[in-house]
C-alpha cells in the first residue's frame, strides 16, 4: 500500500484510539493540506536527511516522505504513537527510522548525515529550548530548521529592532541564520485546538555565523532582563564582572549608553560581544 493509499489520519487516530496529551502540549494538525504547506517549505528534500521531532499519527511525517526525504528519523517520546508510525514506516520502503524518547536527548547530529534538515511541529513547553539547542550547536549541523512555535515564540524568532517582540532570541537566531516567518496556522486548524494560534518559521544559516555565542548570550542576557532600563544600566553588572569600564566598553562599539536594548540591532550586540571576549 503506496504512503497516499493509508487511511486518513482522522481515520488512524480513531483506529488506535489517540488522544492529545496536554502534559507533553500535543496538538494534532490532521489537514494534510497544511502538513504538505510545510513539507514544500523544506524543498528540496531528495538527497536530504530530516529530523522531525514529535510526530504524533503521522501527518507531517507523510508529508516529508512523500516530497522525497531520503531518510526521515522520527523521534516521538509518546509510545502510543508508535504503532500509527510503524504503519507509515512499512510503506516507506526503509526510509523512515522511528526513534522513541526524548528529543532534548536525542543527538540528531551523530544519527544522521549531512545534508540534514530539522521539521517539526514542535511541542509548545519544549519548542524555544530545543531551538536554542539547535542553534548553539558548534559546529551547526543543519542545512535548514523549518518549525512550528506559538506564534509568539515565531514572532521573537524574526522580530526586528523596534518591534515589540525583538530580544536575546532574536538577536541569537539572526545571529546564526536568515529567519522569516513562513505562514500562521490558527488555533482551530488542530484537534483539540490550542489556547493560541501557531506560525511556521524557516531558519537558514548564514555563509559566516557569528562565532561566539556563548559571549553573546551573556551580554543579551544581561541586556534584555532589564529591557526597560538604559543600557548603561542594564550592562553595568556585566561590565563590573568582566573587569572592564562600562563607558568605554560602550564607546568602542558606538553604542550609546542611553539607548535601550530593543532599539539596537543585532550587528550592534555581536560588536559588545567581541569587544567583552576579543581573545574568542
Amino acid at each position: 500500500m503506496p504512503i497516499e493509499d493509508l487511511p486518513s489520519l482522522s481515520e488512524t487516530v480513531k483506529s488506535h484510539g489517540l488522544g492529545a496529551n496536554k502534559k507533553l502540549g500535543q496538538h494534532f494538525l490532521l489537514d494534510m493540506n497544511l502538513t504538505d504547506k510545510i513539507a514544500r517549505l523544506a524543498d528540496p528534500l531528495p538527497g536530504h536527511n530530516v529530523a522531525e521531532i514529535g510526530p504524533g499519527p503521522g501527518g507531517l511525517t507523510r508529508a516529508l516522505l512523500l516530497r522525497g526525504a531520503n531518510k526521515l528519523v522520527a523521534i516521538e517520546m509518546d509510545e502510543r504513537f508508535i504503532p500509527a508510525l510503524a504503519e507509515i514506516g512499512d510503506q516507506s520502503g526503509g526510509r523512515l527510522e522511528i526513534a522513541q524518547g526524548d528529543a532534548l536527548r536525542y543527538d540528531i547530529a551523530s544519527n544522521l548525515s549531512a545534508p540534514l534538515k530539522i521539521v517539526a511541529n514542535l511541542p509548545y513547553n519544549v519548542g524555544t529550548k530545543m531551538l536554542i539547542n539547535w542553534i548553539t550547536a558548534s559546529p551547526i549541523f543543519w542545512t535548514q530548521l523549518v518549525l512550528m512555535f506559538q506564534l509568539e515564540v515565531a514572532q521573537r524568532v524574526v522580530a526586528q529592532p523596534g518591534e515589540s517582540h525583538y530580544g536575546r532570541l532574536a538577536v541569537l537566531c539572526q545571529s546564526v541564520a536568515s529567519c522569516r516567518l513562513a505562514f500562521e496556522i490558527p488555533a482551530r486548524a488542530f484537534t483539540p485546538p490550542p489556547k493560541v494560534d501557531s506560525a511556521v518559521v524557516v531558519l537558514d544559516p548564514l555563509d559566516i555565523p557569528f562565532g561566539d555565542l556563548k559571549t553573546l548570550g551573556r551580554v543579551t542576557q544581561s541586556a534584555f532582563g532589564q529591557r526597560r532600563k538604559m543600557l548603561r544600566r542594564s550592562l553595568k553588572a556585566l561590565a563590573e564582572q568582566s573587569n572592564i569600564e562600562l563607558d568605554g566598553w560602550l564607546e568602542s562599539c558606538a553604542v550609546d549608553p542611553r539607548a535601550r536594548p530593543e532599539t539596537l540591532p543585532v550587528s550592534a550586540f555581536q560588536a559588545l560581544a567581541t569587544a567583552l571576549n576579543p581573545t574568542r
